[in-house]
């Protein structure tokens, strides 16, 4: 609030036109991010995608129950995340309630098999155990099996650490300060983690690998 009384000031308008112009500037760079399709058919051309989702914390509102996560034990929303196997921010999903699980979140979106129709290797966490498609995840230990095998956690270790770039994706992400806590109304997040995704692209493009 502080820094749009001081972008009214500078500009000499008022508040309440500031907030204006800031909406439809997202709203204008969120309309510019990749849908799923797209998102898809651009990732076929890497080695690899690495998926993983995030909870983007907001305030608490009147409806607490869809958006509270018992994973992480607060109010927030899921954003599904891509990242290329350098460990960038390759695209972003619309937000979903925090209480969506992972996997229940990607197959909302069509990601699973979308990717899959594209032919895209992507590598993901337990969280998606059973996504089936092209989603690889690790061996997941049953009780009523015993133990993994060692082949199966020498997998494991090897998944995690080609995985492992894909929490840098996560971590820029969130480097933007609006998404440490969202205070507008969750239906706003979509548009807001587009319009940053849209950012963090040209960002990205300004100072290629």
């Amino acid at each position: 609030m502080q820094q749009t009384r001081r972008l009214a000031a500078g500009f000499g308008v008022s508040v309440t036109t500031v907030w204006r112009y800031l909406r439809e500037a997202i709203n204008l760079l969120a309309v510019m991010a990749a849908d799923t399709t797209t998102a898809a058919a651009q990732a076929a051309r890497l080695a690899y995608a690495i998926l993983d989702g995030t909870l983007i914390p907001i305030d608490r509102v009147a409806d607490q129950k869809p958006y509270y996560s018992g994973k992480h034990k607060r109010h927030g929303v899921n954003v599904q995340v891509l990242a290329d196997p350098h460990g960038r921010l390759f695209w972003a999903s619309p937000a979903l309630p925090g209480a969506v699980h992972d996997i229940t979140a990607a197959r909302t979106h069509d990601l699973i098999n979308t990717l899959t129709s594209h032919n895209v290797e992507v590598l993901a966490d337990r969280g998606y155990q059973g996504a089936g498609g092209t989603i690889r995840t690790p061996f997941k230990r049953r009780s009523s099996r015993g133990g993994l095998s060692r082949r199966q956690k020498a997998v494991n270790r090897s998944h995690a650490r080609v995985r492992a770039p894909g929490e840098r994706a996560v971590a820029v992400l969130k480097t933007w300060k609006i998404l440490t806590k969202l205070r507008c109304c969750p239906r706003r997040a979509t548009t807001i983690v587009q319009a940053i995704l849209v950012l963090q692209h040209i960002e990205d493009n300004r100072h290629p690998r």
